[in-house]
């Protein structure tokens, strides 16, 4: 039995190489970085069910514009920033019974594997360096992101890609280096003291670990691009290997009054909180009970429908019934795109051993 993923099914395997783009720590755990962790956590388990070994990479953006600038607002420093926020994230994936990867990476430890993907890039002639900063030439990735190409560079610009450095030779080119300025993090390097920049980053990391491809490549849909389009590319230039990723799992983003919960949008609704009042497992179900890639808007009250739903999911799993044909349809399900809401309905409604094999899979016993 393959499991189809986005429309496709993954090849057949004995262990598959999954990474995901982790936290960015300085605003964890809100309920969409849950999302996303949960439902890859589920990837994992469904794999795991039927034989399938599943390598988990999830990553830690530590050395961030964003962390630097919240750390400078708090009055503290970035690592101490991102060790705290960190330790939040941790505890709260583990009361979402989402299972520790196999690989935790974080940015400042594979400083030197991003100074080796510079080195090759300049070698291939795919990237250049000026002043202390070696960037990557973007071309025409615009095209990948389905915008008009004034579109791609805002929405570029407005995630980061510093599109008014003065060092590039197109706004839409990225810093795969960049000379860190007064006051930030910084190592050495062939160009001069400076630091890693953010899709180099997820690119170093990612081929260190699982090689020059991975099976499944998961983070927020918000990430596809700019992020995962500059990695993929930075990757395959690097390499001369392609496809970088045989599958894309882009988790639909999580709204709150039709607005994304983002930071930049004062919404955000933090996992700690949720918890104190709503069973671990109420809300693990309310992230997986839809259809993994579309957005969504969030509402505490529609909890009250998966805590109920959550307890005719137990009360199914005590009834007999549930035979070897009613777990199968349900495995099916869970393999057919990890249809997590068919596989409940039939759980609830076979009961029986579907009901306890579903439960057990999606971890919500």
């Amino acid at each position: 039995m393959l499991l189809r993923l986005a429309s496709a099914p993954l090849p057949a395997l004995s262990r598959a190489r999954i990474y995901v783009c982790g936290i960015t720590p300085y605003d964890t755990t809100h309920i969409g970085h849950a999302a996303t962790f949960v439902w890859v956590d589920v990837l994992s388990r469904v794999l795991a069910h039927v034989g399938i070994e599943p390598v988990v990479v999830r990553n830690i953006t530590d050395v961030d514009d964003e962390l630097l600038r919240e750390a400078a607002r708090r009055g503290t420093t970035w690592s101490a920033l991102a060790t705290q926020q960190t330790f939040q994230f941790e505890d709260d994936m583990r009361k979402l019974r989402v299972q520790r990867p196999a690989f935790e990476p974080a940015s400042r430890d594979y400083v030197t594997d991003v100074v080796f993907l510079a080195r090759a890039l300049l070698d291939r002639g795919a990237a250049y360096e000026r002043d202390g900063s070696v960037y990557f030439r973007a071309g025409d990735l615009w095209e990948r992101s389905g915008l008009t190409q004034d579109e791609a560079l805002e929405v570029y610009d407005r995630r980061g890609g510093r599109t008014d450095d003065p060092g590039k030779d197109d706004p839409a080119d990225a810093a795969i280096w960049q000379r860190s300025e007064e006051g930030e993090p910084s190592w050495d390097s062939p160009w001069g003291r400076g630091r890693p920049g953010w899709h180099a980053e997820c690119a170093a990391m990612a081929t260190s670990i699982c090689g020059l491809a991975v099976d499944v490549h998961a983070g927020g849909a918000d990430l596809a691009y700019p992020h995962h389009t500059y990695e993929e590319a930075i990757v395959e230039a690097a390499t001369g290997v392609t496809p970088f990723v045989r599958r894309w799992m882009h988790v639909g983003t999580v709204m709150k009054g039709g607005e994304k919960v983002a930071k930049s949008t004062g919404n955000l609704v933090f996992v700690m909180d949720l918890l104190q009042r709503w069973a671990p497992q109420a809300l693990r179900l309310h992230l997986l009970d839809r259809p993994w890639s579309q957005p969504w808007d969030f509402a505490e009250a529609d909890l009250d429908a998966s805590a109920a739903r959550l307890e005719d999911l137990w009360s199914a799993g005590g009834r007999p019934g549930g035979d070897d044909a009613a777990v199968q349809a349900a495995l099916e399900a869970l393999m057919d795109d990890l249809d997590v809401r068919r596989a409940l309905d039939i759980a609830v409604e076979e009961g029986g051993e579907a009901a306890r094999t579903v439960a057990k899979v999606l971890a919500l016993l």
